[in-house]
């Protein structure tokens, strides 16, 4: 009986992972490339993320749509830019086409490249609207961590970005790759075999997963605020990608005797946890006035009153520090735009005005 389970069990485990042996599909003359499918639905799920997030904090419904029509072009080209850069041999070196560099829809984008730009279109895109980038760096950072995840299949379905040759269980087989599919052996007819090769694109996916759960808990938790969300998210990310990358057997720019997105992992992480550690300030939510006009406070401090100026997010979260349960400011918090004069000791009794009143009323003596 023993011996009948442990069969069971072992029937359940993968001797080897397989791998498609098709990345593109066509409708006519249009083709349908899953690396792209990935990369959209990775889109969307961090859109879907970022709105739920931002209007949690406020945001006016499909916000999140302004900064998709910025973020997803300027995304688009800094990751180009930054394969193009990083893998230059491929297209201005012997035997390269200089422009194939522009032909997108080969492959080859990098995620360092993806988030710079895409970042750029944020920050325009924040400016036109007046709202801090910071605002949305918090708001979006668990969503890119899950984009990132779904994305990762998308290598998955290209054989692609592997790690080296591996007996495990979970074993990756590779199948040689021609023109979006797995080419024919000559002998079998059949998808030719590479070999069975660690499934680092799984290894990112699971650890982006985990990064995007980290970071929404963690916030939710304790209410990161000016950027410190998406500077967790960073770290968390590195941290993995270091690791990850390391394994990869693919063809990489070496800087001694390290691989280049290593390096940028490592300069990333160092960043980011400098960024978080030394930066602080209260979560914000936005408040949007019946004008349109939009200001940020510290998300537990009440609405401001029309008329009285631009909240500042750290001192409205001293003040709720201050108030008390009813929401009256304590004894000994005065305002902001209090003057000397308004500040009147605790133990000056009443006489103390009407001396003041008195003294305004006599006229002054002659010298």
């Amino acid at each position: 009986m023993a011996a009948l389970s442990g069969a069971r069990i072992t029937a359940f485990i993968p001797t080897v992972i397989p791998s498609p042996t098709q990345g593109v599909w066509h409708l006519g003359p249009v083709p349908i490339r899953a690396y792209a499918l990935c990369i959209v639905l990775g889109i969307v799920a961090a859109a879907v993320v970022t709105e739920v997030r931002m209007r949690h904090r406020g945001a006016p419904p499909n916000l999140v749509m302004d900064l998709v029509v910025w973020a997803v072009p300027t995304g688009i080209i800094g990751a180009r830019i930054y394969h193009v850069i990083t893998s230059p041999g491929d297209y201005f070196g012997r035997g390269g086409d200089p422009i194939r560099a522009f032909y997108i829809w080969e492959g080859g984008i990098g995620i360092w490249g993806a988030v710079a730009g895409g970042a750029v279109g944020v920050w325009i895109c924040c400016r036109q609207l007046g709202i801090p980038l910071r605002f949305v760096a918090d708001a979006v950072a668990p969503g890119l961590a899950l984009a990132q995840a779904i994305g990762r299949w998308g290598n998955y379905f290209n054989n692609e970005l592997y790690g080296k040759q591996t007996d495990l269980p979970w074993g990756l087989r590779i199948y040689r790759w021609d023109e979006g599919q797995a080419s024919l052996a000559s002998d079998t007819g059949r998808p030719d075999v590479l070999g069975i090769y660690h499934p680092t694109f799984l290894y990112e996916s699971l650890w982006d997963l985990g990064v995007a759960v980290l970071v929404w808990q963690l916030d939710r938790r304790y209410r990161f605020g000016r950027g410190r969300a998406f500077a967790l998210y960073g770290a968390a990310y590195c941290v993995g990608r270091f690791w990850i990358e390391a394994m990869r057997s693919d063809d990489a720019q070496m800087i001694l005797g390290m691989r280049l997105n290593n390096w940028t992992a490592l300069i990333v992480l160092i960043g980011s946890l400098a960024y978080f550690l030394l930066v602080k300030g209260p979560q914000e939510r936005m408040h949007v006035a019946a004008d349109g006009t939009i200001t940020m406070v510290a998300f537990d401090a009440p609405d401001p009153v029309p008329g009285a100026g631009t909240a500042d997010p750290d001192a409205a979260g001293t003040a709720a520090a201050d108030a008390g349960p009813d929401g009256t400011v304590s004894d000994g918090a005065v305002p902001d735009d209090a003057g000397p004069d308004d500040a009147v000791p605790d133990e000056a009794g009443p006489d103390v005005g009407d001396a003041a009143d008195d003294a305004d009323a006599r006229p002054a003596s002659k010298p």
